[in-house]
């Protein structure tokens, strides 16, 4: 009997959470949320960058491979879609390959869905992405990125301390820049 009255007796005495130690828990889960949620949209952003920049790095080895076969590089009046298809207009390439040089007959995006900016006089190029908002310039998340910073994409870079995310994303100085690539 004394097990049964002891048992009674704990059950009357426990007490369950109130409603205040209920919401302090919360709040305290609820930040704890959104750092892990601001440290995970970072690292997206990051993996984006990375991202663009290998895409970037394989387009440009496209268009070393189209100057060793063409002798020259794309215009950009021509731009990357001479990478898919012949291009006409301008000098011509007698050892464009039948299928291009895009497997898939399609010029990539940037992470973002953006078509990359390609400028080129034929002898030099440079590409770029317009980043997260898609528009010339920004900073931070905004920031385009340059496969060859420009000298004042460069300079601005190491000036900017609040770049978080390396020498090759920049803001646009003067529009697309004139980043230029040595031919090879």
């Amino acid at each position: 009997m004394e097990r049964k009255d002891f048992e009674n007796a704990l059950l009357q005495n426990q007490k369950g959470f109130t409603l205040i130690e209920i919401l302090i828990s919360l709040t305290l889960i609820a930040l704890a949320g959104t750092f892990v949620a601001g440290r995970l949209f970072e690292k997206y952003h990051e993996g984006q960058v990375s991202s663009a920049k290998i895409q970037m790095s394989n387009l440009d080895g496209l268009l070393k491979e189209f100057r060793r076969k063409c002798n020259f590089y794309p215009t950009t009046e021509q731009g990357l879609e001479a990478l898919v298809t012949k291009p006409s207009g301008g000098r011509e390439c007698k050892e464009y390959p039948q299928n291009g040089f895009v497997e898939g007959n399609q010029v990539p995006k940037d992470p973002w869905d953006h078509d990359f900016i390609y400028e080129s006089d034929g002898k030099t190029y440079n590409i770029s992405s317009l980043g997260t908002d898609g528009e010339v310039g920004g900073t931070g998340t905004d920031a385009d990125i340059y496969l060859r910073p420009s000298s004042k994409a460069a300079a601005a870079a190491k000036s900017d301390a609040g770049s978080e995310t390396g020498s090759d994303i920049q803001p646009a100085a003067g529009g697309q820049g004139n980043n230029e690539a040595a031919p090879q």
